[in-house]
Order: structure tokens, then sequence, then C-alpha cells
């Protein structure tokens, strides 16, 4: 397991918001402690020329302008760095993972699925996925991507950008009604799963496994999942249900699965945070039980 990872990343912060980066950094101390065999890497940042792909010119200089954004997407000074480093991860975690055919993992910040080409939203300053992809898109080893986004929130800035884009499919599970209100009809390249709140874990499961079939049925030659905690039962900004174990089985899917793939972290603000991303990436690498 290849984890890209910046302790930089959480020197950015908004005094009582629920994103708080420094989680990450609590992550990644867990997980060097739980799983001292995994590889670790500080990623670079993302250029003009890949961030173009899937933003606007506009947008690009629209970051550096210090006004926020919307009600909960602050500008604070550097957030263009962070989020060019995040999306630099992300596109990095997608070239190793067609070159080297082995698991890896993005743990960065800011998120990024919320960001459309012209707009930062939802926490969200630059769709590191989405570049991610459409970077992929230019290697003739990934003639076919996929994106699979299980993240409690849908991911309407990365469905936007891929929406109609030849090779590449949008898979999305999510809480519906919520936030940011979007996700509830598919089209042909992006296909969305809604689950209402408080659903039962079984039909959660259901079409999580829904979502996951169609993945494979796809047959890409890549896969990119925006990898969101926030549908655990103990998050406090969602009423979903899932349990610990349900992020190790999605991750038992992506090694059963056999296709390269890389993940990138999204959403995720439960105290259980660590232990969740710890037992998606364990069960992915094939190492359950702790090294």
């Amino acid at each position: 397991m290849l984890i890209l990872h910046d302790p930089h990343a959480a020197d950015y912060a908004v005094p009582g918001h629920p994103e708080r980066p420094q989680r990450v950094r609590v992550t990644a101390h867990h997980l060097q402690v739980t799983h001292p065999a995994w590889t670790w890497r500080v990623p670079g940042p993302a250029s003009d020329d890949l961030l173009l792909l899937a933003h606007t010119p506009e947008h690009l200089r629209r970051l550096e302008e210090p006004e926020d954004f919307d009600g909960d997407t602050a500008w604070v000074p550097g957030i263009a760095g962070f989020a060019r480093r995040s999306a630099g991860a992300a596109v990095d975690a997608a070239r190793w993972a067609l070159q080297e055919k082995s698991p890896v993992f993005s743990l960065m910040r800011p998120p990024g699925h919320h960001a459309t080409s012209d707009a930062a939203m939802g926490f969200c300053y630059l769709n590191q996925v989405a570049i991610a992809a459409l970077a992929a898109r230019q290697d003739p080893r990934a003639k076919r991507v996929a994106v699979w986004d299980f993240d409690a929130h849908h991911g309407n800035g990365t469905e936007a950008i891929l929406r109609g884009r030849e090779g590449l499919l949008y898979c999305s599970v999510h809480q519906y009604p919520g936030y940011p209100g979007t996700g509830a009809v598919s089209t042909s390249n992006c296909r969305n799963w809604p689950v209402p709140p408080g659903a039962a874990r079984g039909l959660y499961q259901e079409a999580l496994w829904a979502s996951w079939e169609t993945i494979l049925a796809f047959r890409p030659d890549l896969v990119l999942v925006s990898a969101g905690f926030d549908a655990y039962k103990g998050d406090p900004l969602t009423d979903m249900t899932l349990e610990t174990e349900d992020f190790a089985e999605m991750g038992r899917w992506l090694r059963r699965g056999g296709i390269p793939a890389a993940a990138i972290l999204e959403g995720g603000y439960s105290a259980d945070l660590p232990a969740l991303i710890e037992a998606f990436l364990a069960a992915w690498a094939g190492t359950p039980d702790r090294e």
C-alpha cells in the first residue's frame, strides 16, 4: 500500500468549521503505527495544464482572491496551493495505479468532489478526482476510467465535469435528500444511487453493491475512488448507517476486482475516521490483520 500524504496539507483551518484538516495528521499517525510496512510519499502540486483539464482559467484566478466562496467554503491564505497539492496527489495516485497496479491512497486535504469547473463549494476548491480521471484518459493504457464515489454527499462537481465525456463513467451512492441537493437522476455515463436519510444498513449495502457491479460491467482500465467516510453511522454531518465493516468490504471488492485503482480521501467527519480509513485500506491491501 502506497500512501500519498503531505503533513502540510493540514496547515489551514477555519475555527469551528467541521472540515478540520488536522484529522489527516491523526489518521497518518494511526496508519504509520498500525501498518509500518506501508510506503509513504509526499506528492507535488498539480500544474496549470492539469488543472485546466477540469477547471476554467477564471476559476484558477478566483482561488487567489481573498473572499469566501460560500457559507461552507472559506477563502484562507494559501488555499490555492493546498488545493493544488491535493490535486497533484490524485494525479500521482492515478499514475501509480496504472504503472504499478498496486493500491494507492491519497491522504490529503482539501477534498474536491463538489468543486465544479468554475466554482468552489462544499469545502472543495479543485476537483482532484475529475482532474485525475481526465489526466489518466490521456494515457493510452486508460481508455476507460471509472470514478466510484461512495461519499455520503453527491459529487455534483465530478458529475458535471465528466458528464457526456467519452471513456468515462461516474457512479455515486449518497444520501438524498441531502447536500448539495443533486444526484437524484442518472445520465448515460453518470449513474446515481440516492439513499434516503436513515435508510436501513442493508438498503445502503445493496446500493453500494449495485454501483460496484456497474463499475465492473464497464470494464475500466482504471478505477478512481472518491473515498468519503461520512456514510458512517457516527458521522455528525449525515444521517446514514454504515458500519466500519462496510468500508472494509468495499476494500475487499476493490482487491477482488483486480483492476488498477487509486483512492482519494473526500469526506468523513467522525472521530472514528482513522479506524474507518484503516479498515478500508487494510482490506484492500489484503492485510486485514495489523502487521
